[in-house]
């Protein structure tokens, strides 16, 4: 194992950007197939098969020497499923091994590293567990599901001293890097407020009742450190992000996307003060926990960035369902995964337009490109975005969620990381574990 993974780190010296970047700009590159010369592979083990745990699985298999040797998953259907669509790909299934528990593909000393797309409350046990068994981490967005979640995923990288690559991955597109440069450029003057938003077509879950646990299904095992309670649809696939016990809703979900470039744009990294408001305004009687409706004013020294999200209506901002918007003194510059362009300000002497600059490229596939070139050549600093960054974000989003939920005006200590007010840091800042899991001590 030690050769092999020295001959990848050579290799990656020895060809960086150029082999990888040659094959993902080959528009006949396809899949790398399982039969590639086991000294030239780099092995993923891919723990949650749903959604975007498969989205981050095909964009692998498609930087070259990457092959998926083990599959996890809790739900046998979902195992079954995916097992069929790599076989229609032509790839040999039966050198994939199958596991239930991530921790028996932990020991699997061949795999180099792991794709976690499970639910957002197994985020950090999952990522922490895997940079302590020495593999380099691909983890999905929110990357931890409480603020101390965050800080302990941090800190389990740095001691162990994996690539962790956030699936934030619109950090890898070409649009938003060239909108971020022309906002540092100090062309739109000075920026007072940026209006961050996302309005989706879901709609408020409908109560669903309780049911037996399907056929295939470990549901003890994906409820995991969350509360027990019965199987119902509505908390399973998919679905699970409107519940706090799982996740965060559209503040987890799309706040991480967003409020990351809201912050970039700015070179800001955390608040004062948070405020919001907001609730089950669509439907009051919804089974969703999560709000359906929530504003949230975070306020920095001398700007602030307002978060705006709304299910059941797509008409957003400047007539866009999702996006972050820069005001500047001289100009607007509007940027979503479309695109990004200036609108005038009309009172400004120094009135700039810039018109739409659509989006040329695929940030997922480039995402992975990045993530694989960093794990050979163990360059951590050019990860586009590290654990470190991912953290930054999902904690800015934690504290939109805990302003809603606590409905008190908070004031963030940068020193202290944590907030002003000791009773909101012991009901917020962690999130509850239950049935004999915790956070490890790092």
């Amino acid at each position: 194992m030690s050769s092999r993974r020295n001959f990848i780190q050579t290799a990656g010296l020895l060809t960086g950007g150029t082999l990888l970047s040659s094959a993902f700009n080959n528009p006949t590159f396809a899949y790398f197939k399982n039969n590639t010369m086991p000294s030239d592979r780099f092995n993923i083990g891919v723990i949650g098969l749903n959604g975007m745990g498969w989205a981050d699985a095909t964009a692998a298999m498609r930087v070259p020497g990457v092959v998926i040797t083990a599959l996890c998953d809790i739900d046998q259907t979902v195992i079954d499923g995916r097992i069929a669509e790599l076989k229609s790909m032509n790839i040999d299934t039966s050198k994939i091994s199958i596991y239930k528990d991530y921790r028996k593909l932990l020991e699997n000393k061949d795999i180099d590293a792991v794709i976690i797309g499970t639910p957002d409350h197994w985020h950090a046990l999952q990522m922490i567990h895997a940079c302590e068994a020495g593999k380099d981490v691909y983890v999905e967005k929110p990357v931890g599901n409480s603020i101390v979640e965050c800080k302990a995923m941090v800190a389990a990288q740095e001691k162990y001293g994996r690539a962790v690559q956030a699936g934030q991955w619109q950090r890898s597109q070409q649009h938003f890097g060239d909108a971020i440069n022309f906002i540092h450029n100090g062309k739109l003057g000075d920026i007072r407020n940026v209006k961050v938003w996302c309005y989706s077509q879901s709609t408020p879950l409908q109560a669903k009742p309780n049911t037996p646990i399907p056929a295939g299904v470990d549901y003890t095992t994906w409820l995991g450190p969350a509360q027990l309670r019965p199987y119902n649809r509505n908390r399973f696939h998919y679905s699970f992000r409107w519940f706090w016990d799982y996740a965060g809703g559209l503040m987890t979900d799309w706040g991480v996307h967003l409020l990351d470039y809201a912050l970039l744009g700015m070179k800001a990294t955390e608040p004062n003060t948070i405020t919001a408001i907001g609730g089950k305004y669509a439907d009051p009687n919804a089974a969703s926990e999560t709000p359906d409706m929530l504003n949230v004013i975070y306020g920095f020294d001398h700007f602030s960035v307002a978060w705006e999200q709304t299910m059941g209506i797509t008409n957003g901002n400047y007539g866009r369902d999702h996006g972050i918007a820069f005001q500047g003194n001289n100009g607007t510059l509007i940027l979503n995964r479309n695109g990004w362009e200036v609108i005038e300000e009309s009172r400004s002497k120094n009135k700039i337009i810039v018109p739409l600059n659509p989006s040329v490229d695929n940030g997922l596939d480039k995402h992975w490109v990045n993530f694989i070139e960093v794990a050979k050549t163990r360059q951590f600093e050019k990860l586009h975005c590290s654990i470190q960054e991912g953290a930054k974000v999902a904690t800015i989003c934690q504290m939109g969620n805990i302003a809603h939920r606590s409905e008190q005006k908070l004031i963030w200590d940068t020193n202290k990381k944590q907030f002003s007010d000791t009773t909101i840091n012991k009901k917020y800042l962690s999130a509850v574990y239950h049935n004999g899991y915790s956070i490890p001590k790092i």
